[in-house]
């Protein structure tokens, strides 16, 4: 497939799921996004525009337990991580953005450890 036309789809779901998921104050939106070695998660407030809470596999907390994990493993530990972040801020719900993935694998992983450690969505 062409990387136009794929990049052009990719930034087409994205701006369906932002009409539909938004975030406030009260309730933010975890964002997930990846790259080939990584994967950064943030809770954002969209009505002030800003970053609440982040983490990644860049994360010191994360590369001190990396070690020889798998990317799927290494997405729980984020979402472990994100979760307790939201947590310990006072946040119980949050609306999950995908941010145009797949929910399946390194994403799925993400949201499903978030959820373990006591995230809503």
């Amino acid at each position: 497939m062409d990387t136009k036309l794929k990049n052009k789809k990719k930034l087409k779901r994205i701006k369906r799921i932002r009409r539909k998921v938004s975030g406030s104050e009260e309730c933010p939106r975890l964002v997930v996004n990846k790259s080939l070695n990584h994967i950064y998660a943030q809770l954002v407030d969209d009505v002030n525009g800003r970053i609440l809470a982040a983490a990644s596999t860049l994360s010191q907390e994360i590369k001190k337990d990396k070690g020889k994990k798998t990317k799927v493993e290494e997405a729980k530990l984020v979402g472990h991580l994100i979760a307790k972040i939201g947590l310990e801020k006072g946040f119980k719900t949050v609306a999950f953005d995908r941010h145009g993935y797949k929910y399946h694998g390194r994403i799925k992983a993400l949201a499903d450890a978030a959820r373990e450690e006591g995230l809503n969505f």
